[in-house]
Order: C-alpha cells, then sequence, then structure tokens
C-alpha cells in the first residue's frame, strides 16, 4: 500500500469535511504540521471541532483557520497566545471545552488504546467538573473522563519510512503519538522519507501500522512564539 502523496493538499482530498472532529498534534509552535494546516485551511471545510494543546498564534498554525472562521470549536489545554482565539471567545463566536493539560493528553491515549472513559482527580471541585460522573475510590473524589476518537488526526514527526513507521524529533513529539494513535484516519507530515529498513527497530517511536497517509515537507517554516536573545557581554 502506498502511503506517500504527492503535496498535503493531495492528502487531505476525500478525507476531511464539514463538522468533523479532528486532532492536531504539536505544542505551542513545535512539532506542529505546518503544511497539513495550511492545506486544510485551502480546503474550504468549516464548523470543524479541533483538539490541540494550543490553537497557534495570529497568522500562522491554527491561528489561520481561526482567521477564515472554520473553527467553531476548540478542545484545549491552553490558548493564550492567540488575540484573534480570544476575540473570538469573549464574543461568543468560537466554543471552548477547556480541558487539563495531562487530562488531554489522556483522553487521547486512552483513545488510541480503545479505553472509553477513565477516572481522574484532576478538575474535581472545580468547572472542569460541571455535569459529569464522579466516583468515589479509597476515600476520593475522581471525575470521570471521556476519551477522544477523532475522525482526522494531523501529526508531524521528522522522519518516516514508506510504511509510516515514525520517528520524533526531541520535543517535537509532545501531543503528536497521542494524536497519532487516537484518529480513525492518521495523516502525517514529514521532512524526510526513507526506505524501509533505513530505521533501525528501537529508532522508531510510533509504527507505521497507525499511518494512513504520509506527505513531505522538507522545509518547514518552524516559527518559535517568542524570539528570546541571550545579551551581547558589554552592551
Amino acid at each position: 500500500m502506498n502511503k506517500l502523496f504527492p503535496s498535503a493538499a493531495a492528502a487531505l482530498q476525500g478525507v476531511v469535511k464539514d463538522g468533523q472532529l479532528m486532532a492536531v498534534g504539536g505544542f505551542g509552535l513545535c512539532g506542529i504540521p505546518e503544511a497539513l494546516i495550511d492545506a486544510l485551511r485551502d480546503s474550504g471545510v468549516k464548523n470543524l471541532t479541533v483538539i490541540s494543546n494550543n490553537a497557534g498564534v495570529d497568522g500562522f498554525g491554527l491561528g489561520r483557520l481561526l482567521e477564515t472562521r472554520q473553527i467553531k470549536r476548540m478542545i484545549s489545554s491552553y490558548v493564550g497566545e492567540n488575540k484573534e482565539f480570544e476575540r473570538q471567545y469573549l464574543a461568543g463566536e468560537l466554543e471552548l471545552e477547556f480541558t487539563p493539560q495531562g487530562t488531554l493528553a489522556e483522553k487521547l491515549r486512552a483513545g488510541g488504546a480503545g479505553i472509553p472513559a477513565f477516572f481522574t482527580k484532576t478538575g474535581v471541585g472545580t468547572m472542569v467538573a460541571e455535569g459529569k460522573e464522579l466516583r468515589e475510590f479509597d476515600g476520593e473524589t475522581y471525575v470521570m473522563e471521556r476519551s477522544l476518537l477523532p475522525d482526522v488526526s494531523l501529526v508531524k514527526a521528522h522522519v518516516a519510512d514508506k510504511s509510516g513507521n515514525l520517528r520524533f524529533n526531541l520535543t517535537a513529539r509532545n501531543f503528536n503519538p497521542a494524536a497519532a494513535m487516537a484518529g480513525k484516519l492518521c495523516i502525517v507530515e514529514v521532512e524526510k522519507i526513507v526506505e524501509v529498513g533505513e530505521l533501525a527497530p528501537d529508532d522508531i517511536h510510533l509504527p507505521g501500522i497507525y499511518v494512513n497517509r504520509l506527505v513531505l515537507n522538507a522545509h518547514p517554516e518552524k516559527r518559535i512564539e517568542k524570539k528570546t536573545l541571550t545579551p551581547t557581554s558589554g552592551a
């Protein structure tokens, strides 16, 4: 089975639709599938619910989908770097399911592992637990959280072989493996593609069984959120 597609647009064709639940890997702007996000914007699909730790920044990443009003609801942990997100949310134009970061990671991991729900102490006694089942274990109260099963996952990895086995680069791994495993269909953007067998078995972070489609983006922009420079001595 050929998993490699000639472009991000081609990889999304026939897959993305209005109203889907989508997971997008990354943490801030680290490890986001830049080309796939841009292709999703260009596809024109709308009314999306997007699972992502962050919502990008103004003018980049998922921020581009917010600008075009293609996202109706976010399931996120941290959204403080995007002024357009803030504006839409405060104006009642964007729905938000605010989720503790560890809980969000576990909701994706559990979905990929076939676990429909789990109990956690995180959020008990706060608005996070409102409307959810509470249960006591060993004298402690826990809240039940449902796992997440996105229709499509958009993921970024550093290297893939042609069977879809993936290797991530340092902290750019972040939410990507969990998003890949949870998705009913997973599309991965990579910087390098090698032949099957070139990746040592112990060097594979995620097996290709979770990957449906691959697209090469050899030169991503890789923005950072805040540029910090070391002061020059004596300046």
